[in-house]
């Protein structure tokens, strides 16, 4: 029976069987709602088994690419962080627009002597993200602090490039291998997972309690799919000339439906890193940009934070021009820049767009908990954005680069089969 077990595990698409688990999840949901409970430990497990795998994959396969970097290497991340950068605040232009074409309320409870605010709360975010960067390196890794964890890697790797011998290389590799094959064993483990993720939101949800929120949903939604089907093909055709949607399908098939139910961009790296293989990228540059993309290129968070904030000032009848809009855009993109990779990371940042505005804690939170009710759909859509376009933007940079070179063809924007 094992073996018959094992064949069908090898033998089925691992999509397939998170279809197959998708299903088994609903059913179990609306018709067995006694045995949520038990299935729900298989997501706990599962998510936090990705969790707990995910910052030591990515420290040792960070730190092993640097010290593996050859001093004239021709790579470089640098085109990557700029596309990470422009898409994510891009990605708030989209959802301030979308806010002003559909201006959305909430049923929040403002005191009659509320007193708004001045404009604050940008500096701590920075101030924030740069203390993570000197945080100490066990308790980045203890606490999944990635910005952390990045910069102890680099330096430690490139420290080791001058200092470590061959041996030491080769142990280096042998270890990241090992990590990336333990993180494999875990994903197989997806079905049920996702089995037990889906029941549980489903269960204690259920299908018709977003209703109420109906409209701020729509919003959301439209504006992340604006921003994966619109904006970053037409960012790809610029950077490639060449026909972006077998790229952007193949990154949101790929990638894009397991960050949907994982709803962990830092969860999901080991599925960008296979499908950044498939594709023949350079692993130099995908085994940093991918981490370093988990943490900073945060086009769905930025969309969540500034649709979430204008909500929260229509509501409160504030008039707000254009130039506090723009305002938002900068403040929705370098907050998102410092949201963790976990699942409902980005609500956290609403009180720091909110200050834009002058909006007080009290009210702020309120529509952080608003945020939490429709995270079931919103969360799962965010993170599948943020972490879809970790690759197809590292697909993009290289791709570019190729174009440049005269070598760069159609076929090689569509990954290889598994």
């Amino acid at each position: 029976m094992l073996t018959t077990i094992k064949k069908w595990v090898t033998g089925v698409a691992l999509i397939k069987q998170i279809a197959i688990g998708l299903v088994i999840g609903i059913v179990i949901a609306l018709f067995f709602q006694p045995v949520i409970p038990v299935v729900k430990i298989f997501g706990d497990l599962f998510v936090k088994a990705l969790k707990g795998v995910a910052p030591i994959l990515v420290f040792f396969l960070v730190m092993n690419a640097m010290a593996q970097k050859k001093e004239n290497a021709e790579n470089s991340i640098q085109p990557i962080i700029e596309l990470y950068m422009i898409a994510t605040f891009c990605a708030s232009l989209v959802g301030v627009g979308m806010s002003f074409l559909f201006p959305t309320t909430l049923n929040l409870t403002v005191a009659p002597d509320a007193k708004l605010a001045p404009p604050s709360g940008i500096v701590e975010v920075l101030h924030s993200l740069i203390l993570s960067v000197v945080d100490n390196p066990v308790s980045a890794l203890m606490h999944a602090n990635y910005i952390g964890i990045l910069a102890w890697a680099v330096i430690l790797g490139i420290a080791l490039r001058s200092t470590a011998g061959e041996a030491t290389r080769n142990c280096l590799n042998d270890l990241a291998g090992a990590i990336t094959k333990m993180v494999s064993w875990v994903i197989h483990f997806a079905p049920l997972g996702i089995m037990g993720l889906v029941a549980d939101s489903v269960g204690t949800a259920g299908l018709s309690a977003l209703l109420g929120y109906a409209q701020l949903l729509g919003v959301l939604i439209v504006s992340y799919g604006l921003v994966a089907f619109a904006m970053n093909p037409f960012i790809v055709y610029l950077k490639t000339r060449k026909n972006p949607y077998p790229l952007v399908w193949a990154t949101v098939k790929d990638s894009g439906v397991y960050a949907f139910f994982t709803r962990s961009s830092a969860a999901n790296i080991p599925v960008n890193l296979s499908l950044c293989k498939r594709l023949g990228l350079n692993p130099d540059t995908y085994t940093i940009s991918i981490p370093l993309g988990a943490t900073i290129n945060m086009a769905g968070a930025s969309i969540t934070i500034s649709v979430l904030a204008l909500a929260a000032a229509h509501t409160l009848g504030l008039a707000i021009d254009l130039p506090t809009a723009f305002l938002l855009c900068i403040v929705s993109s370098i907050g998102a820049c410092g949201t963790s990779g976990v699942a409902g990371g980005s609500l956290l940042l609403i009180p720091v767009a909110c200050a834009s505005f002058g909006i007080g804690n009290d009210i702020s939170m309120q529509v952080v908990a608003v945020g939490f009710i429709i995270s079931v759909l919103e969360d799962a859509c965010e993170t599948a954005l943020n972490s879809s376009s970790d690759v197809l933007f590292t697909a993009t940079a290289e791709f570019a680069d190729r174009r440049k070179k005269g070598t760069l063809r159609a076929e090689d924007m569509v990954p290889k089969e598994k």
